[in-house]
């Protein structure tokens, strides 16, 4: 269905930071984008813009993992926090926003 690559360190620097219960279930949640050809918006919802999210609960935590498409099926992860608060990370998108700029050009 999907390919998954990460753009750069932004995502891999946030991901080899976790612990390995965390790690599981970001691969486990990646590898159900790349294979249902309908994802719940549990696990991948559009943002605004180009801009998707990867959304990924391990225990109490919530993490989320921006991202945005090249062509059809190609999921590039941009960067990722771990979400305290139900408020929107502006500065967060913004920084995506300006590395998906970077991917394209």
């Amino acid at each position: 269905m999907r390919q998954i690559v990460a753009y750069k360190r932004f995502f891999l620097d946030f991901y080899e930071k976790q612990n390995a219960t965390v790690q599981e279930k970001i691969e486990w949640t990646l590898s159900l984008i790349e294979d249902l050809e309908i994802v719940p918006t549990k696990y991948f919802k559009h943002v605004e813009g180009k801009l998707y999210e990867v959304r990924v609960q391990a225990g109490n935590n919530i993490y989320r993992i921006f991202s945005f498409f090249d062509h059809s099926n190609l999921v590039v992860l941009a960067s990722a926090i771990q979400k305290k608060t139900q408020k929107l990370h502006r500065k967060e998108i913004e920084l995506t926003m300006r590395i998906m700029e970077e991917y394209f050009n």
